[in-house]
């Protein structure tokens, strides 16, 4: 239901003229807003604006979809992070996440960053998904849901290139004295993606391409045996 709603608001968000029109309108950046979320500390209300250097904290049950200059989120509940500072309170240069889940799709152009507390993610114009485990000792599960990511987890570095879902479980210790390895798809859908890439006029790179790839955190439009996932050649 939480995922169907999503959809709706950026459907009305885009018809209502979308980022240009709120910044022009003085407008809220919001999105979407349901449950008990806090801006640095402080409940935060439909008709506030989210700026890059903010602090951000979901509840249970709880979601929020914001826009910051080219790049568009989805927060989940349960989460904690921070909007990293840019050139101006209205760019994004990454962000820290500390515990939950959040989706992001990122506009092309400058190098921005994702944190964990287990791993580092180098982005340029991608759509990208990323959930934190505390209860596991804060393993980190990444999808570069397409486009282009530097992946690094403690002495692991690897070059993530995806036309549909390449995932990643980041472990906080090596097993094996590996760091990074492969992961299924999960708890993210293609409709979130397509949703977010449309709040900022992108699109995904299966809807430029016109079909979908296997839902098996492989990355790839066809099932290639002979291309091997990342975290594999890097375990090599």
């Amino acid at each position: 239901m939480q995922r169907r709603s999503f959809v709706q608001a950026a459907s009305v968000w885009v018809a209502l003229g979308g980022a240009a029109s709120a910044q022009a309108q003085q407008r809220s950046n919001i999105v979407e807003l349901t449950g008990d979320v806090l801006l640095n500390g402080r409940r935060l209300l439909p008709g506030q604006t989210i700026q890059s250097g903010d602090g951000i904290t979901t509840g249970p049950n709880s979601n929020l979809i914001f826009v910051l200059g080219d790049s568009s989120f989805q927060v989940r509940q349960n989460s904690r992070l921070v909007v990293e500072r840019g050139a101006s309170p209205s760019v994004v240069s990454g962000l820290r996440l500390l515990t939950g889940a959040v989706i992001g799709v990122w506009g092309k152009g400058t190098l921005r960053r994702i944190a964990t507390p287990t791993v580092t993610l180098g982005i340029r114009g991608t759509g990208t998904y990323t959930e934190v485990f505390p209860e596991q000792g804060f393993r980190s599960y990444f999808c570069n849901c397409y486009g282009t990511v530097e992946v690094g987890a403690g002495t692991d570095k690897v070059l993530s290139q995806s036309d549909y879902h390449q995932s990643f479980w980041a472990e906080p210790v090596a097993k094996n004295g590996q760091f990074l390895f492969p992961a299924k798809a999960i708890n993210h859908t293609d409709e979130e993606l397509e949703a977010l890439a449309g709040l900022v006029k992108q699109r995904t790179n299966w809807q430029i391409l016109g079909k979908k790839g296997l839902w098996n955190g492989r990355g790839y439009m066809e099932d290639e045996p002979d291309k091997q996932h990342p975290a594999e050649v890097q375990a090599k």
